[in-house]
């Protein structure tokens, strides 16, 4: 029988379970409303440790809950594995401790995959395992669909990913990455209030789809007769607020990119985005490099492996030019290069002849290069600094060197993590840097930044010298806890249907 009928047909079989329980019994599973749970088991666990072999704790009566994991029945003994969010343990119904009629009730309808709430106390067994002995239990609700290990295992990411809740019962390695999550998360928060920044929430639906350079979600506002669209950064409402004099601000949330999906990138994802007012793109790296050992200590250590490559963050964090990198890893030297038309001529030699219309700059080259040749060379924590002016239309030019801009990306383990800038507030500069933004996307550069009038009115009103940076959350959760794939780290990742 096929694994699907199969479990069909305990859907079937419990159903019919259900039905009997209730015209049989009397009895409906659903309509207990509470129980009142005094203790956790990883709380059982710590408090009990001490229990020796064949120990029992009679005076210590213990009421929790929890999910029926397996049931082994042994004539008038039934061992169970209880399981909740914290820990597992195993649970020791006896006939003469329940009574007779509870005993029967427990053999005839209570299942794997149930809850139940439990009354009884600690004891360890002879082969030392922490047990507890049931003295009085109730059936809180019926699972009428089959734990995962039976059916179909812990491996298929498909169903593991479509079905979370099947996942994060099966796994409690899931659940801990999912806790961890939320640690670094809250680590992030409490480093940025710590620096008496102000955590703000600014619209995810807007007219224009600015702060980056992706394409956007579109949608329609019915009552407006607008087309709007989901937000791909919050980079310059943020901005607009350093402006508005609310001093130093950040947002964590979700921003939405219309692109491809992949173990690095779901187009639904969680940034976190900082501006601080009378501070630039250095104040940012030293912020990037705060943030991540925090982090990192909340969840036990500043040593991470991730695919096979292990890093200590307790070390600097490495700084290279874009320039440096090409030519260390490419072997090439931008700075001997004096055309456009000699960069592309080089780009040829290099294999990327496909991915030019012959209309680029050494810039764009250069960029090409890094992307092709550098990034996935960049393990340890680097800071990737001298980014050319045309690719970083928001960020500051270097004075000495105007071609190139005071920004950085945070490379670990190949991968991008961060993004900051000293942030541009020349209003003329900026509104020339999206003029040229608007020819990109008039020639089909559907990823070129879109031009923001009223951004532009925003920092003619005076933006101070703003450092500001965004960092990509589930990256930075995926290299902290090992996780493999973005999706590892998402619970409700973004899924083709299945019909």
């Amino acid at each position: 029988m096929p694994v699907d009928n199969e479990e069909n047909e305990v859907v079937r079989q419990r159903k019919d379970k259900l039905l009997r329980l209730r015209s049989e019994e009397g009895y409906d599973p659903y309509v207990n409303e509470t129980w009142d749970r005094e203790i956790t088991l990883e709380e059982i666990r710590s408090k009990f440790d001490y229990l020796e072999p064949e120990q029992e704790a009679k005076d210590n009566v213990i009421k929790t809950a929890g999910r029926v994991m397996t049931i082994r029945r042994q004539g008038k003994a039934t061992f169970a594995d209880l399981a909740d969010e914290t820990s597992r343990m195993q649970l020791y119904f006896q006939l003469n401790s329940v009574g007779e009629k509870e005993y029967d009730f427990l053999k005839k309808w209570v299942d794997t995959g149930d809850w139940i709430g439990i009354v009884g106390y600690p004891c360890r067994t002879r082969r030392g395992e922490l047990t507890i002995l049931v003295t009085e239990y109730k059936l809180l609700s019926k699972a009428i669909r089959p734990l995962p290990e039976k059916w179909h295992g812990l491996t298929d990411t498909e169903i593991r990913y479509r079905q979370r809740y099947m996942d994060l019962i099966a796994n409690p390695d899931v659940r801990e990455i999912f806790r961890k999550r939320s640690k670094i998360i809250s680590s992030f928060r409490a480093t940025l209030e710590a620096h008496g920044t102000l955590e703000v929430e600014t619209p995810t639906l807007s007219v224009l789809a600015g702060g980056a350079n992706a394409r956007p979600f579109k949608t329609f506002h019915n009552a407006l007769g607008l087309e709007m669209y989901m937000r791909i950064a919050v980079e310059l409402y943020l901005k607009r607020l350093v402006v508005g004099m609310m001093g130093r601000v950040y947002e964590i949330g979700r921003n939405f990119r219309n692109e491809g999906i992949d173990t690095m990138h779901n187009p639904e994802f969680t940034m976190m985005e900082v501006y601080w007012p009378y501070c630039n793109y250095v104040d940012m790296m030293h912020l990037a490099e705060e943030l991540i050992r925090n982090a990192a200590k909340a969840i036990g250590t500043l040593e991470i492996e991730w695919n096979g490559m292990k890093l200590d963050l307790a070390k600097p964090f490495k700084k290279i030019t874009m320039r440096e990198a090409v030519k260390e890893y490419a072997g090439v030297d931008f700075d001997s290069i004096n055309s456009d038309e000699e960069a592309r001529e080089l780009a040829k030699t290099k294999g990327l002849g496909d991915e030019l219309t012959g209309h680029e700059s050494k810039f764009a080259i250069l960029n090409l290069m890094f992307e092709a040749f550098c990034e996935e060379k960049l393990i340890e924590p680097t800071f990737l600094i001298g980014h050319p002016t045309e690719i970083s239309p928001l960020s500051k030019r270097d004075p000495e060197n105007p071609d190139y801009t005071h920004r950085f990306e945070l490379f670990m383990f190949g991968k991008e993590v961060a993004n900051a800038f000293s942030e541009l507030n020349d209003p003329i500069d900026q509104r020339e840097r999206f003029e040229d933004q608007a020819k990109k996307k008039a020639a089909g550069d559907d990823e070129a930044h879109v031009f923001d009038e009223d951004f532009i009115n925003a920092i003619e009103a005076g933006l101070p010298p703003t450092g500001g940076m965004g960092i990509g959350m589930d990256r930075i959760v995926m290299f902290l806890t090992g996780a493999r794939s973005i999706r590892d780290v998402i619970l409700f990742p973004t899924m083709r249907p299945t019909k």
